[in-house]
């Protein structure tokens, strides 16, 4: 599909041509899953390289800037969740010479619905320079959604984290590799971010427009230093994990001791005295040395009770509330 926009200072024309540019407009030329000869009519309209355009043939997607005589060409990444666990991307190729702009990307990527909104807005700032000041602005729209992917990633993480410290299970621990594989992905695809920016800085720092392209790359270094705070975010949340499960198996296995601790000396009492003198089909009738035995266990129980709750792993209660401190008279102190 293909749409082209022409406007100026004073009107915005949808459906214009290669030949606005000549009479004062800027031409913006839009393609979603263009046709092979769509693409070749674009690129005899506008004079652009067979070199340039192999990168879309051979869809290559590494971000990346080239300055040509007369055009610049760039590639940025449109970057969002296919679901929680899969991160997928889309390549968008941006032809940019004096008076026009051309851009081609795949019908999953929504560029013209920014743009668009620019210039219905009737922008003036946008529509009263050149084709510049739109090539910039899409760039940063590209760059605005990527906020959206680190905001997804940290409300994982912290759902995370707030379900570990109640119930801790290995699905966590593979999410957060899943999150910790993502930030590494991200990290590294902001930095080559950067680079296209600082070049098209540098070249282009005698623009008036530069100042758009300037606060893209003030808003894509928040992103590193976001993403990159995300890593040690992960770091100590698997932390957190690992502590809670080590928690909860020690309160496993004091659990299984205390059940150990108490029949222990009972399975010792009935192997040492024995209960075969116990007449099952006369159970009221019992032999003479059983409440002797039964006594003895009752004793040895109640003594290992006293024992468990004076270490404070049994039968544990809260502090008593004479002893906790008066909250309102420390206000008034």
């Amino acid at each position: 599909m293909q749409k082209v926009v022409s406007y100026n200072e004073s009107e915005v024309r949808k459906g214009g041509s290669r030949d606005d540019i000549g009479r004062g407009y800027n031409v913006w030329v839009d393609l979603s899953d263009p046709s092979k000869d769509e693409v070749k009519s674009v690129q005899k309209t506008f004079g652009i390289d067979e070199k340039l355009l192999e990168h879309y043939f051979n869809q290559s997607k590494k971000p990346q800037v080239r300055f040509l005589n007369n055009l610049i060409f760039t590639i940025f990444l449109e970057l969002k969740y296919d679901d929680a666990k899969t991160l997928s991307n889309e390549a968008v190729y941006l032809f940019h010479g004096e008076g026009w702009l051309v851009t081609i990307h795949s019908s999953r990527v929504d560029l013209a619905a920014a743009a668009h909104r620019l210039l219905e807005e009737k922008n003036k700032p946008i529509m009263e320079t050149s084709i510049d000041a739109l090539y910039y602005n899409i760039l940063a729209s590209i760059v605005d959604r990527y906020e959206q992917l680190l905001t997804a990633i940290e409300l994982g993480i912290t759902d995370i984290e707030r379900r570990s410290v109640y119930r801790p299970n290995r699905v966590m621990l593979e999410n957060l590799d899943d999150f910790s594989i993502q930030i590494i992905t991200l990290r590294r695809h902001f930095w080559h971010i950067r680079d296209v920016i600082n070049s098209l800085i540098h070249i282009n720092e005698d623009k008036p427009d530069i100042k758009y392209l300037k606060i893209v790359n003030d808003d894509i270094n928040q992103l590193i230093e976001l993403v990159e705070s995300y890593q040690d975010t992960v770091n100590s949340t698997r932390e957190l994990y690992i502590a809670n499960v080590s928690l909860q198996m020690n309160d496993a296995v004091k659990t299984l001791t205390v059940f150990s601790a108490i029949l222990l000396p009972l399975t010792f009492v009935t192997s040492l005295f024995g209960m075969n003198g116990l007449d099952l089909n006369n159970v009221l009738n019992f032999p003479s040395g059983f409440f002797v035995v039964a006594a003895v266990m009752a004793f040895m129980i109640g003594i290992l009770i006293i024992f468990l709750r004076a270490k404070k792993w049994i039968l544990v209660r809260d502090a008593d509330p004479r002893t906790k401190p008066d909250k309102k008279k420390m206000k008034e102190s």
